[in-house]
């Protein structure tokens, strides 16, 4: 069975590794996330860049990995259970990060040519709002619009839907910030408290 190898290899603790090379906890600082945004926040550039790949590559890893042993469907859900793995890891108390970046990485080994279109979209919106966690929510709810543009059938728009609706719900507390207009923005190159 790949499902529960896949959750596992999401909740490999990328920030926790950078942090303790980098001689902080991340999940003591800042917002407190295990995502690229805050390590890099309270790290800097290098330990964010780190963290991001880190995080794209568990999804991307999960989903090639049951795409090559098990077909495209077991790909999608291996995909799926990275994300749920990075969200609620069982190792930190299911207290995980939002999710973006191993969703990214999931679409782009199953939705290349489509995942290109949603980063250019991601950096589009938040160029705009510049406000990251805005540029997050969009492509989460656009990832089954996507799949379903690249004419996956309805079982994969399910597992996308999924996928973009648990990214959704781990930006709560930044959608009830953008409600207050409490929600940081993207200033001088820094990313707002959440993403990903």
């Amino acid at each position: 069975m790949l499902l529960l190898p896949a959750y596992l290899l999401g909740t490999f603790p990328s920030a926790g590794l950078v942090g303790r090379w980098a001689g902080q906890d991340p999940t003591q600082a800042g917002s407190g996330n295990p995502g690229a945004s805050n390590a890099y926040r309270t790290m800097g550039r290098r330990a964010g860049a780190l963290v991001l790949v880190g995080d794209v590559c568990k999804g991307a890893l999960a989903a090639g990995g049951g795409l090559v042993l098990g077909g495209r469907g077991i790909g999608v859900v291996c995909g799926l259970a990275a994300v749920v793995g990075h969200v609620l890891p069982a190792t930190r108390r299911f207290r995980g990060g939002k999710g973006v970046a191993t969703a990214a990485g999931m679409s782009a080994v199953l939705l290349p040519v489509p995942t290109l279109a949603l980063a250019l979209l991601w950096a589009l919106v938040a160029k705009v709002t510049a406000t990251a966690s805005i540029a997050s929510i969009v492509i989460a709810v656009a990832m089954p619009g996507a799949a379903a543009i690249a004419g996956r059938p309805p079982r994969e728009l399910v597992a996308f839907g999924a996928c973009g609706a648990l990214v959704v719900m781990r930006h709560r507390s930044n959608i009830d910030r953008l409600r207050r207009g409490e929600e940081r923005t993207l200033a001088r190159g820094r990313l707002d408290a959440d993403l990903p």
